[in-house]
């Protein structure tokens, strides 16, 4: 609980705090419905959407780590323990302090557009900062604001990248373009892991309106990322699955 509460990534209410709010309606339902006398299969649905929302609300917080660091899902990455690495779309912080403390002996170049979508209220560089002096890293992280599309940095400056739930946001278009702007900024052999959204059983069932998330653009599933990161000129070397979430470990070719 102490490091749920320990960063601010600035989350807004419904996506952390949401499932509580839905939670006490169903209840007050539940009550109303016990009160008007209403048929009993109302009060049980009513106390269904009740535990629905709670268990939603321990998905999020105990499987997701909403309001906590991601963790590496594979050692390989970045396995020298050093090197200079690129966070595409890194949002509040939540990916790029998942390299630095996973990777003592990198640093970080985070790059956002910095603006409120997605989610996050007041998306700024500067709460990215705040989150890297809390987890006691900000010597070795570099917040710049820009585009995934079109990246502001020579050809061949990292020696590797990460973007998480990032650039399946994107439509197909820019899907192509971020992905072929992560190979032109890595050095040969560059690492690249990438993580979406995976509408798996944890998604649907704490998130149901997003069970169809990657249908819309571009398709989902291994297959079609695969062929997106062949297609921009890398090898893919790994992929797994995470609750809520599907990673691929490629090498620019």
């Amino acid at each position: 609980m102490g490091e749920m509460l320990k960063y601010d990534f600035g989350y807004t209410w419904p996506w952390v705090y949401g499932h509580l709010w839905a939670a006490a309606a169903f209840l007050l339902l539940a009550a109303a419905t016990w009160w008007l006398g209403w048929p009993r299969l109302v009060r049980v649905a009513c106390l269904g959407g009740a535990l629905w929302a709670l268990a939603g609300f321990v998905i999020v917080h105990g499987v997701f780590r909403f309001n906590r660091p991601l963790v590496l899902p594979t050692q390989r990455f970045l396995n020298a323990g050093s090197g200079r690495v690129l966070d595409g779309g890194a949002g509040s912080g939540r990916s790029t302090l998942m390299v630095l403390l996973g990777r003592p002996r990198a640093t970080v170049v985070a790059l956002d557009i910095f603006d409120n979508r997605f989610g996050i209220g007041d998306n700024t560089p500067e709460r990215l900062l705040k989150n890297a002096a809390i987890a006691g890293v900000a010597d070795r992280v570099e917040a710049r604001a820009g585009d995934m599309r079109q990246m502001p940095f020579e050809s061949g400056s990292f020696d590797a990248a990460v973007s998480a739930y990032a650039i399946d946001h994107l439509r197909s278009k820019g899907v192509e373009q971020s992905l072929a702007e992560m190979a032109r900024v890595l050095r040969p052999n560059g690492q690249l892991l990438l993580m979406v959204v995976n509408p798996d059983r944890w998604i649907f069932a704490a998130f149901p309106f997003m069970a169809a998330h990657g249908y819309f653009g571009h398709g989902p599933g291994t297959a079609h990322w695969r062929t997106a990161l062949e297609t921009a000129g890398f090898d893919v070397v790994e992929q797994g699955t995470q609750p809520g979430s599907l990673y691929f470990l490629a090498a620019r070719k």
